[in-house]
Protein backbone atom coordinates (compact mmCIF):
# COMPACT_ATOMS: atom_id res chain seq x y z
CA UNK A 1 0.00 0.00 0.00
CA UNK A 2 1.33 3.44 -1.01
CA UNK A 3 0.29 6.87 0.32
CA UNK A 4 1.64 9.88 -1.59
CA UNK A 5 0.41 13.27 -0.38
CA UNK A 6 3.47 15.23 -1.52
CA UNK A 7 3.18 18.81 -2.74
CA UNK A 8 -0.36 19.40 -1.49
CA UNK A 9 0.27 22.42 0.80
CA UNK A 10 -0.82 20.37 3.81
CA UNK A 11 -0.27 22.15 7.13
CA UNK A 12 -0.38 21.26 10.80
CA UNK A 13 1.05 18.21 12.52
CA UNK A 14 1.54 14.79 10.96
CA UNK A 15 -1.68 12.96 11.94
CA UNK A 16 -0.91 10.28 14.51
CA UNK A 17 -3.67 8.22 12.91
CA UNK A 18 -1.37 7.60 9.93
CA UNK A 19 0.78 5.42 12.19
CA UNK A 20 -2.14 2.99 12.49
CA UNK A 21 -1.68 2.08 8.80
CA UNK A 22 0.69 -0.72 9.70
CA UNK A 23 0.54 -2.38 6.26
CA UNK A 24 1.71 0.83 4.57
CA UNK A 25 4.86 0.33 2.50
CA UNK A 26 5.44 3.88 1.27
CA UNK A 27 4.62 7.19 2.93
CA UNK A 28 5.45 10.40 1.05
CA UNK A 29 4.26 13.64 2.65
CA UNK A 30 7.14 15.78 1.35
CA UNK A 31 6.93 19.33 0.00
CA UNK A 32 4.10 20.45 2.28
CA UNK A 33 3.95 22.88 5.19
CA UNK A 34 3.78 20.34 7.99
CA UNK A 35 4.93 21.40 11.46
CA UNK A 36 5.43 19.66 14.78
CA UNK A 37 7.34 16.44 15.30
CA UNK A 38 7.54 13.07 13.60
CA UNK A 39 5.20 10.86 15.67
CA UNK A 40 7.08 8.75 18.20
CA UNK A 41 5.19 5.61 17.17
CA UNK A 42 6.39 5.76 13.53
CA UNK A 43 8.14 2.46 14.30
CA UNK A 44 4.73 0.74 14.45
CA UNK A 45 4.67 0.84 10.64
CA UNK A 46 6.81 -2.31 10.45
CA UNK A 47 6.44 -2.82 6.68
CA UNK A 48 7.45 0.72 5.69
CA UNK A 49 9.99 0.62 2.86
CA UNK A 50 9.92 4.28 1.85
CA UNK A 51 9.54 7.32 4.13
CA UNK A 52 9.77 10.91 2.81
CA UNK A 53 8.91 13.98 4.89
CA UNK A 54 11.44 16.29 3.24
CA UNK A 55 10.86 20.00 2.64
CA UNK A 56 8.45 20.65 5.50
CA UNK A 57 8.81 22.56 8.78
CA UNK A 58 9.13 19.59 11.12
CA UNK A 59 11.10 20.07 14.34
CA UNK A 60 12.34 18.07 17.30
CA UNK A 61 14.37 14.89 17.24
CA UNK A 62 14.07 11.81 15.08
CA UNK A 63 12.07 9.25 17.09
CA UNK A 64 14.04 6.27 18.39
CA UNK A 65 11.34 3.97 16.99
CA UNK A 66 12.68 4.71 13.48
CA UNK A 67 15.51 2.31 14.29
CA UNK A 68 12.97 -0.53 14.32
CA UNK A 69 12.01 -0.02 10.66
CA UNK A 70 14.09 -2.80 9.13
CA UNK A 71 12.59 -2.75 5.62
CA UNK A 72 13.45 0.90 4.84
CA UNK A 73 15.14 1.26 1.48
CA UNK A 74 14.30 4.94 0.87
CA UNK A 75 14.42 7.60 3.58
CA UNK A 76 14.39 11.40 3.36
CA UNK A 77 13.94 13.93 6.18
CA UNK A 78 15.99 16.69 4.52
CA UNK A 79 15.17 20.39 4.76
CA UNK A 80 13.23 20.52 8.00
CA UNK A 81 14.19 21.86 11.43
CA UNK A 82 15.12 18.54 12.99
CA UNK A 83 17.77 18.42 15.72
CA UNK A 84 19.74 15.91 17.75
CA UNK A 85 21.28 12.52 17.18
CA UNK A 86 20.27 10.16 14.39
CA UNK A 87 18.98 6.96 16.03
CA UNK A 88 21.34 4.03 15.65
CA UNK A 89 20.22 1.26 13.34
CA UNK A 90 21.62 -0.53 10.34
CA UNK A 91 18.95 0.98 8.11
CA UNK A 92 19.31 4.67 9.02
CA UNK A 93 23.11 4.59 8.91
CA UNK A 94 23.02 3.12 5.39
CA UNK A 95 21.42 6.22 3.80
CA UNK A 96 23.37 9.07 2.20
CA UNK A 97 23.98 12.36 3.93
CA UNK A 98 21.57 13.96 1.46
CA UNK A 99 18.70 12.22 3.26
CA UNK A 100 19.43 14.41 6.30
CA UNK A 101 20.56 17.77 4.74
CA UNK A 102 19.04 21.04 5.95
CA UNK A 103 18.67 20.00 9.60
CA UNK A 104 20.78 20.23 12.74
CA UNK A 105 21.29 16.50 13.07
CA UNK A 106 24.44 14.65 14.08
CA UNK A 107 25.83 11.13 14.13
CA UNK A 108 26.41 8.49 11.49
CA UNK A 109 26.03 8.76 8.48
CA UNK A 110 26.71 12.50 8.84
CA UNK A 111 30.22 13.86 9.29
CA UNK A 112 28.96 16.08 12.10
CA UNK A 113 29.84 14.47 15.43
CA UNK A 114 27.18 15.07 18.09
CA UNK A 115 29.55 16.63 20.61
CA UNK A 116 30.50 19.31 18.07
CA UNK A 117 26.89 20.36 17.53
CA UNK A 118 26.29 20.65 21.27
CA UNK A 119 29.52 22.66 21.65
CA UNK A 120 28.56 25.08 18.85
CA UNK A 121 25.08 25.40 20.33
CA UNK A 122 26.57 26.36 23.71
CA UNK A 123 28.77 28.98 22.08
CA UNK A 124 25.88 30.45 20.10
CA UNK A 125 23.73 30.77 23.21
CA UNK A 126 26.61 32.40 25.10
CA UNK A 127 26.77 29.54 27.58
CA UNK A 128 29.86 29.93 29.77
CA UNK A 129 29.04 27.18 32.24
CA UNK A 130 31.92 25.07 30.91
CA UNK A 131 34.52 27.84 31.17
CA UNK A 132 35.75 30.39 33.66
CA UNK A 133 33.40 33.33 34.20
CA UNK A 134 35.82 36.19 34.82
CA UNK A 135 32.98 38.67 35.36
CA UNK A 136 31.72 36.63 38.30
CA UNK A 137 35.21 36.30 39.81
CA UNK A 138 35.90 40.03 39.50
CA UNK A 139 32.50 40.86 41.04
CA UNK A 140 33.13 38.59 44.02
CA UNK A 141 36.61 39.97 44.64
CA UNK A 142 35.47 43.58 44.26
CA UNK A 143 32.57 42.98 46.64
CA UNK A 144 34.89 41.40 49.19
CA UNK A 145 37.42 44.25 49.12
CA UNK A 146 34.83 47.03 49.20
CA UNK A 147 32.94 45.31 52.03
CA UNK A 148 36.10 44.56 53.97
CA UNK A 149 37.54 48.06 53.74
CA UNK A 150 34.20 49.75 54.43
CA UNK A 151 34.30 48.05 57.86
CA UNK A 152 38.04 48.18 58.60
CA UNK A 153 38.67 51.84 57.70
CA UNK A 154 35.96 53.31 59.99
CA UNK A 155 37.16 51.07 62.82
CA UNK A 156 40.75 52.23 62.34
CA UNK A 157 39.79 55.89 61.94
CA UNK A 158 37.62 55.69 65.08
CA UNK A 159 40.45 54.09 67.00
CA UNK A 160 42.87 56.78 65.83
CA UNK A 161 40.48 59.59 66.87
CA UNK A 162 39.99 58.00 70.28
CA UNK A 163 43.75 57.68 70.70
CA UNK A 164 44.25 61.32 69.65
CA UNK A 165 41.54 62.46 72.08
CA UNK A 166 43.21 60.59 74.95
CA UNK A 167 46.57 62.07 73.96
CA UNK A 168 45.13 65.63 73.96
CA UNK A 169 43.53 65.04 77.30
CA UNK A 170 46.81 63.82 78.77
CA UNK A 171 48.73 66.75 77.32
CA UNK A 172 46.07 69.14 78.43
CA UNK A 173 45.46 70.73 75.07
Amino acid sequence: MVLDLSGNKLSGNIPVELMALQALQSLNISKNQLTGVIPKNIGDMKFLESFDVSSNHLSGELPMSLSGLTFLSSFNVSFNNLTGRIPTSTQLQSFNESSFFGNKLCGVPLTQICGEIEHHKDQQEGDTSHGVDFGLIISILLGFFVGFWSIVIPLNVGTIWISLSKLRYMLGC
